[in-house]
């Protein structure tokens, strides 16, 4: 890392912090003391208001209430930033209406140099999803689903959920822990653990009617949720193979949140690992209209009983 720019993040690391030691730099940043008492010396010269503590516990704190010095960025990290915005414009991102906003303060921070360059940047980069007649233009399909920010907001302060999907006309809610909130194939997904079922569910953010905060007093605690999830993945009792056509099928929809493991370096082939709750017959039927859906190129390696008879009584109903 040269100078400037570990000048820079140490600038950001010690404002981070309300107290920070010479040793902690060295480790942080893996270099000498001496080098770390200079880098010191010389943001304090800079204007960044430190004050030192002497004795064995001693350290440095940045002094409250005070005008720090401004953030200066180096030509990568300008370009970084920038070729960012690039490549994700028009992607459907929450806050994309504060897009323009962000773009033009970074704008007001750089060189006149730096901007020629970003502008030629936007004259010879064209991503995936822009269009090449007008690489600004911002089309109303290219906003996201309205309820995407609002999901984001109620997460920061809580990840239990009750959320209303609507599905066909018809209006299920659902009380979830989230896991993850993703975004797929173009298309925003909401992994939770279901309060009530106790496994796993995914939910389209398109489909989504509304979401609010789970009452507190009926909550599974987070420690709880991730045993129960840590014991299905440890109980595997589905495994199957999967061909080139398989995985083309798998890849156009798959209701579980479950990764491919590929067996070649092709990946024309691959295997399939997880749980169903044998115990659920909606889950059964679920895997079962999905089996299906992946069609005749798959090998069954292991499968519970219940859902082997199931899936025979079904093929028995298309094959008679």
């Amino acid at each position: 890392m040269k100078k400037v720019e570990r000048i820079n993040t140490i600038m950001r690391y010690i404002n981070n912090r309300s107290h920070f030691t010479i040793s902690e730099i060295m480790q942080e940043f893996n270099i000498s003391r001496s080098t770390a008492i200079r880098d010191i010396r010389e943001i304090e010269s800079m204007g960044m208001p430190l004050v030192a503590e002497v004795g064995r516990d001693g350290g440095y704190f940045v002094m409250h209430n005070s005008v720090l010095p401004d953030v200066h960025f180096t030509d990568n990290e300008v370009k970084a930033l920038f070729i960012a915005f690039m490549a994700t414009r028009n992607q459907q991102l929450p806050y994309l209406k504060s897009r323009q906003s962000l773009g033009e303060k970074l704008l007001g921070l750089i060189s006149e140099t730096q901007q020629d360059d970003l502008v030629l940047l936007n004259q010879i980069l064209l991503f995936e999803g822009t269009n090449p007649n007008n690489p600004d233009l911002l089309d109303l399909s290219d906003l996201p689903h309205p309820m995407l920010e609002k999901l984001i907001q109620i997460l920061l302060l809580d990840r239990y959920l009750l959320v209303t999907i609507k599905e066909e006309e018809i209006i299920k809610s659902y009380a979830i822990y989230l896991l993850h909130l993703y975004r797929e194939k173009s298309l925003w997904l909401i992994e939770g653990f279901d309060l009530k079922e106790e496994k796993k569910r995914i939910f389209y953010v398109d489909n989504l009617n509304n979401v609010k905060p789970y009452p507190e007093k009926k909550r599974l605690s987070e420690k709880k949720i991730l045993e129960i999830l840590s014991k299905q993945e440890e109980e595997i009792n589905l495994v199957i193979e999967l061909g080139p056509k398989a995985i083309a099928q798998f890849k156009k929809y798959h209701p579980l949140k479950v990764s491919l493991s590929y067996t070649n370096p092709y990946q024309a082939t691959a295997i399939l690992k997880t749980f169903i709750n044998v115990n659920k017959p909606e889950e059964i039927t679920e895997i079962i209209s999905w089996l299906l859906f992946l069609g005749k190129d798959i090998k069954v390696k292991e499968m519970p009983e219940g859902v082997l008879k199931s899936l025979q009584e079904r093929l028995r109903i298309f094959c008679p």
